[in-house]
């Protein structure tokens, strides 16, 4: 299986200290190298040199594409969907909006790092989601709260209780 990820999961999964679930539920995840630089540019919460996963496939950008759909998106964005498109990715890991929207219209198959986190605790290998969501939400990481409430309930999680 062919997985793409963008930036803000590999930063919003390492804020709580579970980056090792991606590796975990997809064997191996490709990145883009403006990906890379992103995430080695660091902020506040500090993401491991991706080089130094084994898990982690870098991949060389290409020339920007003509698609104009992809103007509003920042360089980790788009290369993310061209790199996603041009080897056929099963997944593409994003949370940004407008790059979720554009990737599906796209037709790519889109999860974001809540997506993640669902697939982690269906997986057993997380014991909340609930949990799991809000510990992002408190470093930081914006993810609406209903869509974590619903989520969680989906997942059998009674969301008051946590």
């Amino acid at each position: 299986m062919i997985v793409f990820s963008n930036t803000t999961p590999f930063i919003a999964l390492a804020s709580i200290g579970q980056l090792h679930l991606l590796p975990q539920l997809f064997g191996t995840v490709h990145v883009a190298e403006s990906v890379i630089g992103e995430c080695a540019d660091g902020g506040r919460i500090v993401v491991p040199a991706l080089r130094s996963l084994d898990w982690v496939i870098p991949v060389v950008d290409e020339a920007t594409s003509g698609l104009p759909v992809l103007l509003e998106l920042d360089r980790g964005e788009k290369q993310t969907i061209i790199l996603a498109r041009k080897y056929a990715a099963h997944r593409v890991i994003i949370d940004e909006r407008l790059g979720r929207r554009i990737a599906e219209y796209l037709g790519l198959n889109v999860t974001g790092t809540l997506g993640v986190l669902a697939k982690a605790k269906s997986a057993g290998l997380i014991p909340s989601f609930h949990e799991a969501a809000q510990a992002m939400r408190q470093q930081g990481i914006h993810y609406n709260a209903g869509l974590i409430s619903r989520v969680a309930l989906h997942l059998g999680e009674d969301p008051g209780s946590n």
